[in-house]
């Protein structure tokens, strides 16, 4: 599995070459200097370099292996629309899913619910016990679970 580049979105000072190396750096992190050369017809140290300003400027903001989820023993994912009281802010929320293991990431969202919630499990009997630790989180009023059958891309 690839390991990927993380960047934060399009940045006012990348041209076509910046945004031809960010991309090649999504597609496997661990490419070259030389190799990305290559492909944007600048030598390794020109590449380099511009990496480090893509970087300095926090345009990548980091570099994260990426996993195949059931080979560390999660064989089940779900997405969780979370409600909360009120107007718990994103910061509260934050603090009350992110000590669960098994949410991989939360996003506050427009719309009815308070937050979005990336969750991975053992297995559906291991999901339930984090839905109901999440549940019994104070502030969270309730939640609407859809499992994941299976995953057609992830980019």
């Amino acid at each position: 599995m690839p390991i990927r580049c993380v960047y934060a979105g399009f940045h006012p000072s990348m041209d076509e070459v910046d945004t031809k190396i960010v991309a090649l750096l999504r597609e496997d992190a661990r490419r070259s200097f030389q190799d990305i050369g290559r492909h944007v017809h600048l030598s390794a140290p020109a590449v380099k370099r511009r990496v480090d300003r893509l970087e300095q400027d926090g345009v990548i903001v980091g570099y994260t292996a990426i996993v195949d989820p059931p080979s560390l023993g999660w064989r089940a994912e779900a997405f969780v629309d979370l409600y909360c009281e009120g107007t718990m802010p994103g910061e509260a929320i934050k603090r009350a899913v992110e000590p669960e293991p098994g949410v991989v990431s939360a996003h506050t969202v427009a719309g009815e619910a308070s937050a979005i919630l990336h969750v991975m499990a053992q297995d559906t009997k291991d999901l339930e016990l984090v839905l109901e630790r999440i549940r019994a989180t104070d502030g969270v009023t309730r939640t609407v679970t859809e499992v994941v059958l299976s995953t057609l891309f992830q980019r």
